[in-house]
């Protein structure tokens, strides 16, 4: 079988991905300059793409997904698959019968990480207080509305989608003595350190009763602008929303006007919105109403899953699925292409 890394990998790269699978595997990448691994020209990858029956990608050049006839595996190395969705590579995948992995989980320790990170430095205020103690201004009154602390103890955070990500964010959460509650598509299931799971048509009473809310589902057809005007009215005013799942998942005028009006206490984020829309309005991403901007909101740019062992579990876990491909064991990662998680 041939292997087709669409990064430029390095001969360590290689050697790793060569030495799990089968003896005779081929495993080639592109040859070039770049900025980081998900930098790929398709000037460098057509040539390998024609005969690869099996790709592993952190980002894939338009145009290979059509010209990789004889592939049979695609190794996503991200848990979300929005982006091959949005490019068309899904339903080529299902019209040709191409089997499609994704390594969700891999991250999951450094984004719920990160989102715990959101929710105590909103709640403590740390970038304020930070600045003031940088800028040597007087204490803040203690115990003043504007300048107290929340605090997490005895209070509710609800986590929108319990996948591997959330049930870790429910488990940090339970270490700070709160009451969790969960909000997911199959609502039957229990999931660890979740105190109560909902489902979705039940989302704006759970979100009524919650001090915090972290979102963490699948940006699929189903939850794309999920939260929006009526959801965040149900939400208290004293609340904190954090989003670790895409930006896309929650309207952004709706929630400008929240963070801008008293409606919502404040926001944190790792993922932001994206534009694209053609020549009347060019693509590119961030907020174009500088929600990122407001004093009650901080955020990352796409950095949670920036983190130490990361890179070497995605590349990891990619290998597992194309090895239980070639070996004919069930996919313990496949992703439903009618789904699209």
């Amino acid at each position: 079988m041939k292997v087709l890394c669409l990064w430029y990998a390095t001969e360590d790269e290689i050697s790793y991905i060569k030495g799990a699978m089968p003896e005779g595997t081929e495993v080639v990448a592109p040859k070039g300059d770049y900025l980081s691994r998900f930098d790929c020209a398709y000037a460098d990858v057509e040539h390998l793409a024609a005969d690869a029956e099996a790709i592993i990608a952190l980002s894939v050049p338009e145009g290979v997904p059509e010209v990789a006839q004889k592939l049979k595996v695609f190794s996503w190395l991200h848990s979300g698959v929005d982006d091959l969705r949005q490019m068309g590579a899904l339903a080529l995948f299902k019209q040709r019968g191409v089997k499609l992995t994704n390594i969700r989980g891999a991250n999951a320790v450094a984004v719920a990480e990160q989102a715990m990170m959101f929710v105590l430095a909103l709640a403590k205020k740390t970038l304020l207080k930070h600045e003031a103690l940088q800028e040597r201004q007087k204490p803040f009154p203690i115990y003043a509305d504007e300048y107290r602390s929340a605090m997490l103890h005895g209070r509710t955070i609800g986590i929108i989608g319990l996948g591997q990500i959330g049930g870790r964010v429910a488990r940090h959460a339970k270490g700070f003595d709160m009451r969790v509650v969960g909000v997911r598509r199959n609502k039957g299931k229990p999931v660890e350190y979740v105190d109560s799971v909902h489902g979705v048509d039940e989302l704006s009473s759970v979100l009524a009763k919650c001090d915090y809310v972290v979102v963490a589902t699948p940006n699929t057809v189903e939850t794309n602008q999920l939260i929006g005007k009526a959801e965040i009215a149900a939400m208290k005013p004293s609340a904190f929303l954090v989003n670790i799942s895409r930006g896309s998942v929650i309207q952004e005028k709706p929630l400008h006007e929240a963070l801008t009006s008293g409606r919502l206490r404040g926001y944190a984020a790792d993922v932001w919105w994206t534009y694209g829309f053609g020549r009347a309005f060019p693509a590119g991403s961030g907020s174009r109403l500088a929600v990122h901007k407001l004093p009650n909101v901080i955020g990352s740019d796409d950095q949670a899953a920036n983190a130490d062992d990361v890179l070497q579990r995605n590349i990891q876990w990619g290998t597992q699925n194309l090895l239980e491909f070639a070996t004919q064991k069930p996919l313990t990662r496949e992703v439903s292409l009618d789904l699209g998680y």
